[in-house]
């Protein structure tokens, strides 16, 4: 459904349909899907270039769209290394075959769930890619929202947390439905209704999912195109509502 709303080729009618219900009772969707790519590109530029990470993990990579998390981070440092994480076969088969990085980097695509995390975090590729001494900034992008409070998402961000060294980051977006309450509801239905269970949560919410220990970077818990805008651009030519995604990045001390 993401790649449809981003006006991608690679999904199926499945997704079409699907995407088609959720654009009828909210058509800013689109809006939110390329605000949410370009937070995820504004936040890997800031970590790579300002705070000095190389190491990157994505959860959730889905479909690629170019440029993809490696392709930013190895612009501004071609010795980046990523690993990819999802657990779609047909989503690691398009990540093989059109993420390609540097030479001097290196990028691996991991097949696990993250409601696993010890599993995930097992597999020999994190191993063979990462190094645990320095900074990984850890990537959950439009995924801990499919996370109802039953699956207990905080302790899975706690886990991988956990096992990330001092000075490491986590990078969030997550929708909500305090901006507007009637069409977040409906896109909830939507979801739920198809088997995809789609929970938003508050700033305060949302901010609880973050370990002891993480300090949130400034502006802290933003909307998702008012988070570090790129200079020249002008948030306030989109409503808040039309977006209804909060984003953050926090540090570990």
């Amino acid at each position: 459904m993401y790649d449809y709303y981003l006006g991608g080729k690679d999904n199926y009618a499945a997704d079409r349909e699907a995407a088609e219900q959720a654009l009828a009772v909210f058509p800013h969707l689109r809006t939110y899907a390329r605000q949410n790519r370009a937070f995820l590109h504004r936040a890997v530029r800031y970590l790579a270039a300002e705070a000095g990470v190389r190491q990157f993990v994505d959860v959730g990579t889905g479909i690629p769209t170019s440029p993809n998390l490696h392709e930013i981070a190895q612009r501004v440092a071609p010795d980046a290394r990523i690993v990819y994480v999802d657990n779609d076969p047909i989503v690691l088969v398009h990540a093989r075959a059109l993420l390609t990085g540097t030479p001097q980097g290196r990028t691996a695509y991991v097949d696990a769930d993250l409601r696993r995390p010890d599993e995930m975090i097992a597999v020999p590729e994190f191993a063979a890619t990462l190094d645990p001494a320095h900074p990984i900034a850890l990537s959950l992008i439009a995924i801990l929202h499919f996370f109802p409070d039953a699956d207990r998402p905080a302790d899975i961000v706690a886990r991988l947390c956990e096992r990330l060294p001092a000075g490491s980051f986590l990078v969030v977006s997550h929708g909500t439905a305090e901006l507007a309450p009637q069409a977040a509801a409906r896109v909830a239905e939507v979801y739920n209704g198809r088997g995809i269970p789609f929970q938003t949560r508050d700033r305060a919410e949302l901010t609880a999912l973050l370990p002891a220990g993480w300090e949130l970077v400034e502006p802290g818990v933003e909307v998702l195109h008012r988070w570090r805008p790129e200079p020249g651009s002008d948030p306030d030519l989109i409503a808040d509502a039309d977006i209804s995604a909060y984003a953050l990045i926090a540090r570990k001390s």
